[in-house]
């Protein structure tokens, strides 16, 4: 065809991976949320979580940290996994070594997916834990969100790795 135009195609191993930012935005709000919660949880000297199911006082007594220090951490737990999803997706968590990253988001991922698991179980089949139908698709939610995250991660650090080894 006229014009001299080249005409440009890829394979598709020598496209650049594209990265999903938005789930790790999302899962930064809620891990924020979360954060929140324990904290408004640790200021009133309570365990649980604001709109979860209630924590029993004989469970409250059997627990081995004190409400406010187990809610604190919980909360701090909560800013530093907003702060890792967020590194997946920004030039200053770009600089951090990849297989650091990659612990952290495994420390991230698996505890996600099992506290995700018990509410989804809870809510929908009962466990008796006192999660309802709502907090299992959060749990859902919350389990496909921070998977996706790590993979986006995976295939953008992974490509660009192949990129630069070339």
């Amino acid at each position: 065809m006229g014009g001299g135009a080249d005409v440009v195609t890829f394979s598709r191993m020598d496209e650049p991976a594209r990265v999903r930012q938005w789930p790790a935005y999302l899962l930064a709000v809620l891990f924020a949320g979360y954060a929140a919660g324990k904290a408004v949880r640790a200021w009133q000297g309570r365990l649980g979580f604001p709109g979860g199911p209630p924590v029993s006082a004989a469970e409250a007594d059997r627990y081995p940290l004190d409400p406010v220090v187990a809610q604190s951490l919980a909360s701090a737990s909560g800013v530093l996994a907003a702060c890792i999803v967020l590194a997946t997706v920004t030039s200053i968590g770009r600089r951090i070594p990849r297989p650091l990253m990659l612990v952290a988001l495994t420390a991230l991922v698996l505890p996600v997916a099992a506290g995700g698991g018990i509410m989804a179980l809870d809510g929908f089949i009962g466990l008796g834990v006192g999660w309802r139908w709502y907090h299992g698709v959060l749990g859902i939610a919350c389990t496909g969100l921070s998977i996706d995250t790590a993979h986006s991660y995976l295939r953008t650090t992974g490509a660009r790795r192949r990129r630069v080894c070339r």
